[in-house]
């Protein structure tokens, strides 16, 4: 995917220095397309490709949250004169998963036992600066809104719309031709559904899916339950795609 970065370099500096209010962000100097209620616009989160990484955790797209703290990380990295790539890996390590949901990722990738596949003592080095295992992508690359709240794979559906399979199409699916076929984690059933038509695509294989993963947004109000449920097949799965899939 090609960095769209330096076509925004003077709008991002004339942002604020204080907190980023949506109107900062959500206007014609950042809009890119429409469908619909759907407005798309441009933020670098997801500019910086880990090429290396063995696990890829793959949510709809950037919130608001995201959105603003990637563009303050820009702009703050602009000013120091750092390069284009530095500034785009310091902007993805900044603005991916924080807080509670990380630390649900963790514990319920702990109980799988993934870090004993990955020689790591705990799914907690992947969220490592240093770390090289991980890479955290979106199906779309961009912020989707709807009436200015984020979209959440309803409302249409992702694999319903033209204009959000297209963002799909031209960025996530080049994204992961870069990858050396990742174990692929979806974060909810609308990014499942898309890793479906990928797979009929013939884009990524059903072996590097864990498909039944529970969304770990605190607001799943269905994630233990889901993960109980789901826990020896998920353990299964993750088994057969290192044993099998990576020789």
């Amino acid at each position: 995917m090609k960095s769209c970065l330096t076509n925004y370099v003077d709008k991002i500096n004339k942002l604020p220095d204080s907190k980023l209010n949506k109107e900062d962000i959500l206007n014609v100097d950042f809009f890119l397309e429409k469908e619909n209620k759907l407005k798309i616009y441009y933020a670098p989160h997801n500019e910086y490709i880990n090429k290396e990484a063995k696990i890829l955790i793959v949510g709809i797209c950037p919130g608001w949250t995201q959105t603003e703290i990637a563009f303050k990380s820009v702009k703050n990295d602009l000013n120091k004169n750092l390069d284009t790539n530095i500034i785009l890996r310091n902007c993805k390590m900044s603005a991916r998963f924080a807080g509670s949901m990380r630390n649900n990722l963790i514990n319920m990738l702990d109980e799988l036992k993934l870090a004993e596949y990955l020689d790591i003592t705990s799914a907690r080095y992947l969220f490592n600066e240093e770390c090289t295992i991980l890479h955290t992508t979106s199906l779309i690359p961009y912020p989707v809104f709807i009436n200015d709240k984020n979209y959440t794979g309803h409302g249409p559906e992702i694999v319903d719309s033209v204009m959000l399979m297209k963002y799909v199409k031209n960025h996530f699916y080049e994204e992961l031709k870069e990858m050396n076929k990742p174990l692929i984690i979806p974060l909810g059933k609308s990014v499942e559904d898309v890793l479906r038509v990928m797979i009929k695509d013939n884009v990524i294989s059903e072996e590097q899916c864990l498909f039944g993963f529970p969304h770990p947004s605190g607001a799943n109000g269905h994630r233990k339950e889901q993960f109980i449920n789901n826990k020896v097949e998920l353990i299964e799965k993750i088994n057969n795609y290192f044993k099998n899939f990576m020789l």
